[in-house]
Formats: structure tokens, sequence, C-alpha cells
């Protein structure tokens, strides 16, 4: 460990993807100094990379971006960033809330590049730990542990006021399924396509009832004229999204309120009525060129895209220069194989859970009665009184925040809470301190 003396800052951050970017964008705005650094064990900033398919677009408005919600006058916000690279008129005349990912991916690397300086790329944290470990009194600092192959023993220390952590969603894989060179999750679509020679794919197999599964399909269809691709969906077919106006009300800032305060019951309802806002359903516009499509082929007599309705996978397995699937049908309770060259599991993610992250400091992290972390409602975590010091949570609370919890929907807001929330927090214990 290296004996140099750690620095400190008011703020270090865990992860730097669209989550923490906004917080950095909403500390570099706050009235209030705020030393901050954020730490990324990626080389860049990186956001659903293996995702960016051409025709893929965003499915929240570009009104709803890094800044805009909580400081509308903000120099980060997507207008401003379309006014600097000059296409704000062509932008206005596509008459289009919806910008492609590709260009929303665009406009995080301009906002990054604003806030660089304060982000540490190829650093990996190890752990969390108390500073002095048996102490009697509340740590006022959390020690970060960042691998480092220049410090001594490879390890430096970073000293925190306060933590948070957004390290993302983790990639969820079909039960009993692992992925390989042939089997991928959607979030490495792109990355793992590429590597395939032109040609090379001639039945490929789509797993998913997502906008993410829709969109890949409709990628492989039209990227690949002369393959055969099978969606396997646990329905018949896709299931429209819920974007009118009233079920969007569900992801506007006053609801966070409504489900934090509501009792479990209600929080169970919310979820029951408005997870076909975003979970398994996919935008009609995707849904009626898919369709369309399997119709063309119909009437052409030349069919490439079968949708393979009521059924899940159970197994896969290499089986020469194949990948085996072995499908279950719901609608006869049977079995049977389908060969392929490549199988895409776009079956979504797990929220993150911060227990990996926190390690030895989870047990002065206090629980709900089903396990979970009881978190306020500024996104902070219920500790014991062995911490004095904040550690926020971006992402993995969904039981307390509600759908909204990992969504770019609230980001501008939920980041402006923490920040202030921060903010507060140092100037109490100034005064505080000036007071003693």
């Amino acid at each position: 460990m290296d004996t140099r003396e750690p620095e400190t800052y008011d703020v270090v951050g865990i992860g730097f993807g669209p989550s923490n970017l906004s917080l950095a964008i909403a500390l570099e705005e706050s009235p209030e100094p705020v030393s901050a650094l954020f730490l990324e064990r990626q080389s860049s900033l990186g956001w659903h990379r293996g995702m960016l398919v051409p025709s893929a677009t965003m499915q929240v408005s570009f009104l709803k971006d890094l800044a805009t919600f909580r400081n509308p006058t903000s120099s980060f916000s997507f207008v401003s960033y379309l006014h600097d690279k000059g296409r704000l008129a062509r932008f206005v005349n596509n008459q289009d809330f919806f910008p492609t990912r590709r260009e929303f991916h665009d406009y995080l690397e301009w906002a990054e590049a604003r806030v660089r300086h304060l982000v540490a790329y190829d650093a990996e944290v190890t752990a969390l730990r108390l500073p002095r470990p048996g102490s009697a009194a509340p740590a006022e600092h959390v020690r970060v542990e960042v691998r480092d192959p220049a410090a001594p023993g490879g390890i430096r220390g970073v000293d925190a006021r306060n933590v948070v952590i957004s390290t993302g969603l983790v990639p969820r894989m079909p039960v009993g399924v692992e992925s390989d060179e042939s089997v991928w999750h959607s979030s490495a679509f792109l990355h793992n396509f590429r590597r395939r020679r032109p040609g090379e794919l001639k039945r490929v197999a789509v797993v998913g009832a997502g906008q993410s599964a829709a969109e890949i399909v409709r990628f492989l269809y039209d990227s690949l004229p002369d393959a055969q691709v099978f969606a396997i969906l646990p329905s018949y077919g896709y299931s429209i999204a819920d974007d009118t106006p009233f079920a969007n009300q569900v992801f506007d800032p006053d609801a966070v309120d409504d489900f934090y305060r509501g009792s479990q019951r209600s929080k169970d309802a919310i979820w029951q009525y408005h997870k076909n806002t975003n979970y398994s359903v996919v935008d009609d516009e995707v849904i009626r060129d898919l369709y369309q499509r399997a119709y063309d082929d119909e009437v052409s007599g030349h069919r490439r895209l079968e949708f393979v309705n009521l059924a899940r996978v159970v197994d896969v397995k290499r089986l020469a220069q194949d990948t085996r699937v072995t499908v279950h049908s719901l609608a006869g309770d049977t079995s049977y194989d389908l060969d392929v060259d490549v199988l895409v599991c776009a079956t979504g993610y797990d929220p993150m859970d911060p227990s990996e992250v926190l390690g030895e400091l989870d047990a002065h992290c206090l629980q709900d009665e089903n396990g979970r972390h009881r978190v306020g409602r500024d996104y902070r975590l219920a500790t014991t009184d062995a911490l004095a010091c904040g550690i926020y949570l971006q992402g993995g609370t969904e039981h307390s925040h509600g759908l909204t919890s990992s969504l770019l929907s609230n980001i501008a807001v939920r980041s402006g809470e923490i920040a202030r929330s921060i903010v507060n927090g140092r100037t109490a214990a100034h005064e505080k301190g000036v007071t003693a």
C-alpha cells in the first residue's frame, strides 16, 4: 500500500457513465466549490457502445439530457451541444424529440470533454475501507483504494468525504447460458458483429422481447441479406411501449416522491401498472417495421425472418461449427433444437449490487426487513454511527425510488439532488466545526 498521505476530496465517484457525468456537471455548476474525482476502470467514456446500431433512436426526449431538468440554462444541455456543433436548426427541422443513440453518445462525449479534468480513467477501485478501523470516533471520510501499477504494492489510496457509486447495470443472460464467441449479450452486440467476416453468418437467432432485441433483429435482417433471422419470443410478438402522456408521468421528478413515500403495496402497484413504459416493450415504429418485413417475405415466398413465438431458450451448446439452441414451446409444452451460427441474448440487465463495491463497509450500511439497503430520499445510504461520511447510490435504488432509478429520464434532477445533499452536508459540517 502506498505510504504517502492520500489526497482528500469532497466527492469521489466510482464509475463514470451518464449518471456520474451528470453529477460532475451539477458539481461544476454548483455555487459552492466542491472538490471531486471520478474513477472509471474503462479507458474512456462508453455508454452502450455495443448497441449503437445506425437506426436505433433514444426512447426519451432530448430535453431529458444531462442538465436541462435541473438547470434549463445550463451550457451542458443537448440544445447547447447542437448549437456548438452547428446542427440546431437542422435538428429542429427534423421535428423529432428523439435523436439517434449515436448522436446522443456524441453529446455525452462532448459534455465529458468539458469535465475530463475531474476524471481518472483506467482506474479500477479495488476496495472501500475505514481509514482508522476500530476507532471510536465516526469516520469523516472513506479510504478508496485504486489499482495503480506505478504505486508501491500496485494500490494507491484516495480519501473521500462522500462516495457516489454508479457502476451501471449488469448484463443478464438466460438461466444456464454463458456468453462465448458465438453466444453474445446485446451489450456487446456490435463489437462481436464487426469481428465476423462478411457472409459468415447465415443463421442467427435473437432471444428477447424488448427494444434492444427488436432493434437487433431489424439490424441483422437488413445487414445480412442472405441470412435467416430467428426472433425467439415468450409471447405473440412484441408488446408496444406505453409512451402516452399520462403514462409518462411516472418518469416525472415528482413521481419519485410518490414512490418513495408510498407503502410497499403502493410501490408494487406502481411497478405493475407502469412497467410497460420501459420493460420488455418496443416502440410502435420498430414493431411495424418488423411485421412489414415478415409480411414482405411471405409475399415473395422467401422467408428470412422467422418469429418463434411462445418460446424460451432452455439450453445452448456448441455442436461442431454450430451453436445448438434448445427451445421450449410454451404452446405445445415440447422442446426442439435450433442450429444457428450466432445467438444474441437481448435479455436485459440486473440492477447494480452496491454490496460488491462497498465491501467491508457494507456491514455499516443499514438494511430493511427484506434485506435491501435503506436509502434516503437524497439517494444516501443509511449507515451506522461508525460512518459520518456520505455514501450515495446512482442505481440500485429501484426498491426505494422507483422505475427511474437507473434510467436517463430523471438523471439531471437525481444528480442535482445528490449534489445539493453533498453541498448542504459539507456546509453543515463546516458550521459545526466553526461552532465547536
